[in-house]
């Protein structure tokens, strides 16, 4: 007896192993994509996958579903290491049944799901899938919300990191979109709430399943994507970089790697990057490049509002969070698009206790209709929340303009900024000169014989005034002005002071953040 049970539990697991078979697994790689099982073996370290519920089947019997069973019923749930530490994981099989979600399949991603949370590890879900069984009817729409449930439950307690490899339609794209980040890879993968036949139906707009929903769309245009991959092993390789900047849970810190960047390292450059021209644009990266440790940079979402930036980065060897003004798009002001994208990033920051370094060179709030009618005001705020609610050290630089209401957004000294530093080159100021002068002095201008010289001098007498940091450092608003080679030692040494600071906000359920 022991004997067969043997033999059994080897066809069981063979069969679990060979998916939809042979002729499934080559249309798999045909279509340019690698099987669930090869994508664990290629985003794990080698040798460390403990696979779960290998012999699961599902228990439908309508539509002749009693005679397709396959072990594992079409999504492979486990744990493993990448770089030696642990991850939870599931990885959907679209050669069996297309991948499509049964009660069973989601009772199987559930558990991994919980095991993330008891054990306090990142989960990572490698989405290819159909969508709902349709066979099982509501029992496969229930599967989804219990998906959904753990995903919020899992928010703000482990990292969760979605990679969409294949299809991804309807209700199967809300747990991709509550976790903290998306990647999609290049001509293989999708996202849709409704695809391209109902969008032509309801609408009459004809439109590729790619235009609608695949990386490029979703990586540039609607954000819901934080990064665009070339291919399958690309993506897996990538969210292997990203888990070396994240801790495992909310209660560590992030792992430090060695550095060997000098912590002193004083480049002389960045004297030169903030142009005479303060109209001019530059590229906010040089500075980043130039102050965090060599190579350490990653960006999150670089496609999507990149009049802000938002990055990953290490300053001796520790992991920092990075958002700053692009100067040399839109003039790095702030519009709807770039305050959601940057608010985001810092709850995540905030949830996972990595410290928040703000670079600010910001004219103000992105003006005009299309801002205003669709919510500047309520989006904006949603940055201002989430750096008041922020307790993890916060470090500022302003480099060059400050103005208005997106000063006081940008991490500034009022909310709660802990360490804030100015270059030489910083203007803060209600406004920019020109249009406050044009205000201030409007009758005298108008007034004048000569009201284009009036203008002249009335203008230059704001900026000796407040295109300086001097006024917010006397008011230690900017606690100090510093020049420009040394702010990568100030910053570690800041972030150094901070590495035990305490903050709470009062005790509460959860705030009510202007969504």
């Amino acid at each position: 007896m022991k004997e067969k049970n043997r033999i059994e539990t080897r066809n069981r697991l063979e069969a679990s192993r060979n998916g939809g078979g042979e002729d499934r697994i080559e249309k798999q790689h045909n279509s340019g994509k690698l099987t669930a099982r090869e994508r664990i073996e290629v985003f794990l370290d080698s040798g460390t996958f403990q696979e779960l519920d290998a012999m699961v089947t599902h228990r439908c019997t309508d539509f002749g579903m009693q005679d397709r069973k396959t072990p594992g019923d079409g999504v492979v749930t486990g744990w493993g290491e990448v770089n030696g530490r642990r991850v939870f994981l599931y990885s959907q099989d679209f050669t069996v049944e297309g991948g499509s979600l049964s009660a069973t399949n989601a009772a199987k991603i559930c558990k991994i799901m919980e095991m993330a949370i008891k054990a306090g590890a990142p989960l990572i879900g490698l989405n290819d899938s159909g969508g709902a069984r349709i066979q099982e009817g509501v029992a496969s729409l229930g599967g989804y919300a219990d998906i959904f449930l753990r995903n919020t439950m899992a928010s703000g307690v482990v990292p969760q990191i979605s990679a969409i490899l294949g299809p991804c339609a309807g209700g199967a794209v809300y747990s991709p979109a509550l976790t903290d980040f998306i990647f999609m890879a290049d001509g293989t993968s999708y996202m849709f709430v409704t695809g391209p036949n109902v969008v032509k139906t309801v609408t009459h707009e004809e439109v590729s399943q790619e235009e609608l929903g695949g990386a490029q769309t979703h990586a540039a245009k609607s954000g819901v994507a934080h990064f665009r991959c070339r291919d399958d092993r690309h993506t897996l390789e990538e969210i292997r970089k990203l888990l070396s900047y994240l801790p495992a849970n909310n209660l560590e810190s992030a792992p430090v790697v060695e550095n060997s960047d000098p912590i002193d390292r004083a480049d002389p450059a960045l004297s030169d990057i903030i142009p005479d021209n303060r109209e001019k644009p530059y590229d906010m990266h040089e500075i980043l490049r130039k102050v965090v440790d060599r190579d350490s940079l990653f960006e999150v979402q670089p496609e999507y509002a990149r009049n802000i930036i938002t990055a990953f980065a290490r300053m001796d060897g520790q992991t920092v969070g990075i958002v700053a003004n692009q100067p040399s798009v839109l003039a790095g002001c702030l519009d709807i698009q770039a305050s959601v994208k940057a608010a985001r990033f810092v709850r995540f920051l905030d949830c996972f206790n990595i410290p928040i370094l703000t670079f600010v060179d910001v004219p103000g709030f992105m003006p005009g209709t299309d801002q205003e009618w669709n919510g500047i005001i309520t989006h904006g705020a949603k940055l201002l929340y989430a750096y008041c609610e922020a307790t993890v050290p916060k470090l500022t630089v302003i480099t060059r303009k400050a103005y208005g209401g997106a000063y006081d957004v940008m991490s500034s000294k009022h909310i709660r900024g802990d360490l804030n530093f100015a270059w030489p080159s910083a203007e803060i100021a209600v406004m920019g000169a020109k249009g406050a002068v044009e205000i201030l002095f409007r009758k005298e201008i108008s007034a004048s014989d000569n009201p284009t010289q009036v203008a002249e001098d009335r203008t230059q007498e704001y900026e000796d005034l407040f295109a300086n940091p001097f006024t917010a450092a006397e008011r230690g608003y900017v606690d100090a002005v510093i020049e420009e080679p040394e702010t990568r030692q100030r910053l570690i040494e800041g972030l150094r002071l901070l590495a035990g600071k305490r903050d709470s906000n009062p005790p509460k359920k959860h705030g009510n953040e202007p969504l």
